[in-house]
């Protein structure tokens, strides 16, 4: 029977969840039928037992040095201990042999910083868990790193956010190799959401990083969550908290990482991201109530921001 060779890569210190979310997956996806099937097995350095970041241990299947292509799928775990492994010339140069070999590429969590040691994530644009993002950009320039999306595929690399977001990641590729139908049994199966698009933010305002310590951006942020429908212009904003556009920008850089003008739009589009999920409102409501002007400007934020116009969003959130 033909088969699809899956290898996961991990090391000392790995994330168990980033491991055992594409292997049950996979498994599921097994149990219904998938044709080819999946061969998945875990490869680690010496083919040694590891002890993961939850300090269980993890007996490989394969020696790292030891495997050869061709792959279907070559997969490299995120953990605590990506930084040793990222640093670790065995562990980089048999993920990029073994890139070479591979139809596809992906990492989850911080195994990004693993490909983007290997030069695989360079002149490429990918993510990571939402709080290594600045430090994965800052450590390799070459890498565009966008902290908001589950995932991203640019070509046959493909990168996920943190932990569960290699379920998201795996569903989609069950589904690319095997086709919709499957995708959602498994998802049942697994008692997880269906279809979580890719480009979907990994935080939102609502379950988002916290609140900044300065007690200015604090309580500006605070408005412009409870007023997005109020004039939120930046001078609208700097006269509200009783300082100077520039200074109140000057804040937000520091604080947010962001322009406030950016902030709002970003926080709106996150609120209509809600109500279109939640609700049946029609568009010209949503725009209504996050502060947007028409549905066109909806439109066009939604597509700056997660890659899709806000009608194709609502069906991926219904899906299934």
């Amino acid at each position: 029977m033909d088969r699809r060779r899956v290898v996961v890569v991990a090391y000392e210190a790995a994330e168990l969840l980033d491991i055992a979310c594409v292997t049950s997956t996979l498994e599921s996806a097994n149990w219904h039928g998938a044709l080819p099937y999946y061969e998945y097995r875990v490869a680690t350095p010496g083919g040694h037992p590891v002890t993961t970041g939850t300090a269980l241990t993890l007996h490989g299947q394969l020696a790292l040095e030891r495997v050869t292509g061709p792959l279907d799928t070559l997969i490299v775990s995120g953990g605590i201990g990506n930084e040793d492994a990222a640093a670790n010339p065995l562990v980089v140069g048999h993920v990029r042999r073994l890139a070479r070999e591979s139809r596809r590429v992906a990492s989850v969590c911080t195994g990004a910083y693993i490909l983007a040691a290997a030069g695989l994530l360079d002149g490429r644009r990918a993510t990571t868990h939402w709080n290594q993002a600045h430090v994965l950009a800052a450590r390799f320039p070459r890498v565009t790193v966008d902290a908001d999306p589950i995932f991203i595929r640019d070509g046959d690399v493909a990168t996920s956010a943190g932990v569960t977001a290699a379920l998201d990641l795996t569903l989609a590729f069950v589904e690319e190799d095997n086709g919709v139908e499957l995708a959602r049994t498994v998802a049942r199966n697994l008692v997880t959401y269906l279809q979580r698009p890719g480009n979907q933010a990994q935080m939102s305002m609502f379950v988002a990083a916290p609140a900044p310590s300065d007690d200015l951006v604090r309580r500006t942020v605070e408005h412009i969550a409870a007023n997005l429908r109020g004039d939120l212009g930046t001078a609208a904003l700097a006269a509200r908290a009783g300082v100077s556009e520039r200074h109140l920008t000057r804040l937000f850089l520091r604080h947010l990482g962001q322009a406030p003008g950016r902030y709002v739009r970003k926080v709106r589009t996150e609120a209509a991201a809600q109500l279109l999920a939640a609700t049946s409102l029609p568009l010209p409501a949503v725009a209504a109530r996050c502060g947007f002007g028409t549905a066109e400007t909806l439109r066009q934020a939604f597509i700056d921001r997660y890659g899709i116009p806000p009608s194709r969003y609502r069906l991926t959130q219904a899906a299934g």
